[in-house]
């Protein structure tokens, strides 16, 4: 098994730090994050798992804590590319495509 490459993924409405131990993730109104391993089969398949938390616009409260939920990220990396596929509980799969060096294109929740 090989790992994902440390350093920043970045792609349209997503933003990926990968560390040796995690990764963190920031959408444009939700934020991730993967405890490692982050391990990568021989032809460069994922199957992680994570928690994720949405976000919302407007001023939040100092007793307000964000609902975790649990999340499946899969996909593939081949060569400086990643392809993620997002799924949080019961919803739809989302799908973003990444770059290795690159830095996200998010659109925050004001």
């Amino acid at each position: 098994m090989q790992r994902i490459p440390t350093g920043n993924w970045g792609g349209q409405h997503i933003n990926i730090k990968v560390t040796t131990k995690s990764a963190t993730i920031e959408y444009d109104c939700a934020t991730g994050v993967i405890q490692g391993p982050l391990a990568v089969d021989r032809n460069g398949n994922f199957n992680l798992h994570g928690k994720h938390r949405m976000e919302r616009g407007g001023p939040v409260r100092a007793d307000e804590n964000p609902r975790e939920l649990p999340a499946t990220y899969t996909g593939s990396i081949h060569g400086n590319t990643m392809t993620l596929n997002l799924k949080v509980a019961d919803s739809e799969v989302e799908t973003f495509t990444l770059e290795k060096g690159k830095e996200g294109e998010l659109f925050k929740c004001k």
